[in-house]
């Protein structure tokens, strides 16, 4: 089912956030700690985007497992910043293993991840993919849930929705047309992270100088707190909010 990670604050390099830690990304990738039910570990790929000081996104994405991958490791300690999103992959049988299947999906100042599965694709979702331009679909990056969440997603966003807004009503659209699946979404703009927990785990550690949106905590143990599920979490590098997912959808 993946994990995902998103980070704001003082500018880290790659290695201290994503590979150093205890429990890092780079061993959830082969020894996860809660992926209730949903695969055993996270060996189809992983992908890492992270922000410029001048606010573009760069992004590195790969089908192999995380921990054969020495190009990477070569980078991440040299590559230092301040917002960052990265997930290893836990393909659902049936989807393709390929680099651009990988989050994060970008485009422009976004950076999104998807940890879950929509149930039933992709007959599902079929009739959500109306709003969306020939063109968008003909564009995915990759014929997975994840990748067409994004286009729905980002549809949302160019149409000038607020956020959280659009991610906690995709959310609940894509539930309500495709029950039984994990929505757990990730993204972020450089400067804020919104994330969401639909039937699957996520954790938020906010510092002194930095937040931590993460699927499983790692690093140092004190700080972190479990969102409830079915919840939105808006996070700055000063601030975090958690709401119902319901009372976001409302608006």
């Amino acid at each position: 089912m993946c994990r995902h990670v998103g980070y704001l604050g003082s500018a880290v390099a790659l290695s201290d956030l994503l590979l150093e830690p205890e429990h890092s990304l780079l061993e959830q990738a082969f020894a996860p700690a809660d992926m209730r039910g949903g695969g055993t570990i996270n060996a189809d790929g992983f992908g890492v985007g992270w922000y410029r000081e001048d606010g573009s996104t760069a992004r590195y994405r790969s089908a192999a497992p995380m921990w054969t991958d020495q190009s990477f490791r070569d980078i991440a300690g040299e590559v230092r910043s301040g917002a960052v999103v990265a997930a290893v992959r836990s393909a659902t049988v049936g989807m393709p293993v390929v680099p651009d299947a990988c989050a994060p999906f970008t485009d422009g100042r976004w950076l999104f991840s998807h940890n879950g599965r929509v149930a039933g694709w992709p007959d599902s979702v079929a009739k959500l993919t109306a709003r969306l331009d020939v063109v968008d679909l003909l564009k995915m990056e990759a014929a997975t849930d994840s990748a067409l969440l994004w286009a729905l997603l980002r549809q949302r966003l160019l149409d000038g929705a607020e956020p959280a807004v659009a991610v906690s009503e995709l959310v609940g659209e894509v539930a309500a047309a495709a029950p039984d699946s994990r929505l757990n979404l990730l993204l972020s703009d450089g400067s804020r992270v919104v994330a969401t927990t639909w039937t699957h785990s996520l954790w938020v550690r906010r510092g002194s100088t930095a937040v931590t949106v993460a699927s499983e905590p790692f690093g140092a143990r004190d700080g972190w707190r479990e969102v409830p599920d079915r919840s939105v979490v808006v996070a700055e590098a000063d601030d975090v909010q958690v709401r119902p997912l319901a009372e976001m959808g409302e608006r």
